[in-house]
């Protein structure tokens, strides 16, 4: 039995509701609440049933505070997302601590932790972070996780110990724009030392702010890390302001066997604006490789053309030679005409390795190669 509560009348409908599903032992409970000053009740903090838990404060200005006052014992709770709340370190511990098989934590513009230390958590394996512009600097302590996907703010999230990550997805929101000098350098030193902590994934998910910042720290000279992921997986337009950082990316991936290339905008987090990153550039005396900067220098899905797309693999081709498979999941992206047409280019690019491409539309997959 599932239960899904969403604005009742009063504090005291919101525990009626909440008791009368705890009475029925559901497995999987939903919470939305949009009350100001609400306090989850004691009795909801002990229970044995409850598999999955899901609670949204709702996105105002004021968070609510998740603070239990006593121990928690959700002693069969897999899976929990925490939404639009204040949660201290404290409490958090207090949560995990009273959750010995939680396999799956969600915190989603989540205020007021600076530690996250899953290190007494061995079974919580996957972790989902999503962080705004004004939240405080993090850092992670969770040695046992092997799934992380992280959307970080401008503030830091520092990745202490992730030493047993084997699946990463990586991107950063821009609530702020990127003209001003601190703020850009320090998305680029953010990213790189993200992707440090990730150096032995063996399957990487970069997005596309992810992308323009590692594309900025490649042309002012960063080094870059030395990558084992053996999938990697490209979430963004193919565009010149993310070139450079792929370029980077798949040079330094000496053990890479499978790419998916998937064009599509910032995941959970707000684009980067071309515009700023051009004043940033100019402002720094930084150009684009002249070659790159003409012809990847669409980014609307309205205008680009199957010869860029092409150009793009061909260029991917000549830069990493141990790729067994490319995908390419151009659904919305180019289709109709350019999609016939870009079936007809690839067979023809030159490669020096045996490589299949597979080129995906909104109904149907083609092995072109």
């Amino acid at each position: 039995m599932a239960a899904c509560i969403s604005r009742p009348d009063t504090h005291a409908d919101i525990d009626s509701w909440i008791n009368f599903a705890m009475s029925r032992n559901v497995e999987n409970l939903s919470l939305y609440l949009d009350e100001d000053k609400y306090d989850i009740p004691e009795f909801l903090y002990i229970n044995s049933s409850l598999k999955q838990l899901y609670l949204d404060f709702g996105c105002k200005k004021d968070f609510i505070s998740l603070n239990p006052k006593c121990s928690v014992s959700w002693t069969s709770l897999k899976n929990l997302s925490l939404y639009h709340c204040n949660i201290s370190d404290e409490s958090i511990a207090i949560i995990l601590s009273g959750c010995p098989i939680l396999e799956s934590l969600l915190l989603f513009f989540c205020k007021k932790l600076k530690v996250l230390d899953l290190s007494k958590s061995p079974r919580l394996i996957t972790l989902e972070i999503t962080r705004r512009c004004r939240m405080e600097p993090t850092q992670l302590v969770a040695p046992h996780i092997r799934c992380l996907r992280l959307i970080n703010s401008e503030k830091p999230c520092a990745l202490v110990d992730v030493s047993s990550l084997s699946q990463a997805e990586l991107d950063i929101t821009a609530y702020a724009i990127v003209d001003n000098k601190l703020e850009a350098d320090f998305h680029q030193t953010m990213v790189v030392k993200m992707l440090e902590k990730c150096q032995n994934v063996e399957k990487l998910t970069l997005g596309a702010n992810f992308l323009k910042m590692l594309s900025l720290a490649e042309l002012r000279g960063v080094s870059f890390p030395k990558l084992k992921a053996k999938a990697l997986i490209l979430e963004t337009m193919i565009s010149r302001y993310v070139i450079h950082g792929i370029v980077k990316v798949l040079q330094n991936s000496p053990d890479l066997k499978k790419l998916t290339i998937h064009p599509m905008g910032s995941a959970g987090s707000y684009p980067i604006p071309e515009e700023h990153i051009d004043i940033y550039l100019d402002s720094h005396g930084l150009n684009w490789d002249p070659s790159w900067s003409s012809e990847f220098k669409n980014t609307s899905r309205r205008n680009v053309e199957s010869k860029q797309v092409a150009s793009f693999l061909q260029l991917v081709l000549k830069t990493i030679s141990t790729l067994e498979l490319i995908v390419a999941r151009l659904e919305g992206y180019i289709k109709g005409r350019r999609f016939v047409e870009l079936r007809q280019m690839v067979p023809m690019l030159p490669r020096n390795n045996d490589v299949s491409i597979v080129l995906s539309s909104r109904r149907k997959r083609f092995r072109v190669t």
